[in-house]
């Protein structure tokens, strides 16, 4: 027995093309979420620093995401990325915990001390000043006193 046609044309699909379809749609879009996966992981890689990579090193890791997706760039967000805290920081780095405890930085007319040199050293140029001045004076009236 022949397959029964559609009634009008164009309006009504068989099943098989309704699945194909379907089939289409979900790989495109398992496509599309792997490149973004991909360049995620390949972005996130490259602005990482070096000494904050865990496991290969980082030239390394970008090729096992460039050249193994899904798997690479999952591997790189669970074994290669830097663990975070809640403030951004890393939490491991070769110095250990010193790094943490580091000095915090902070901008130059907010540091103390750099505000007490730079006090310091404009004494010291205005003292230089005065000093130059004061020979200046000395010597014109040296040289005044002398041809009269």
């Amino acid at each position: 027995m022949p397959a029964a046609e559609p009634a009008v044309s164009g309006t009504t699909r068989w099943p098989q093309q309704e699945d194909d379809d379907g089939m289409v749609r979900l790989t495109l879009l398992l496509i599309v979420a792997v490149l973004a996966l991909v360049v995620y992981a390949l972005v996130d890689c490259l602005f990482t620093d070096s000494y904050e990579v865990r496991g290969l090193p980082k030239s390394l890791w970008l090729l096992v995401i460039a050249l193994t997706p899904p798997f690479g760039p999952i591997a790189w967000l669970l074994a290669g990325r830097p663990r975070r805290t809640v403030n951004g920081a890393a939490l491991w780095h070769p110095a250990g915990t010193a790094l943490r405890r580091g000095r915090r930085e902070v901008a130059p007319d907010d540091d103390p001390e750099f505000l007490r040199g730079l006090a310091a050293r404009t004494r010291e140029d205005e003292r230089r000043r005065r000093d130059e001045e004061r020979r200046r004076r000395e010597t014109a009236g040296d040289s005044d006193t002398t041809e009269g």
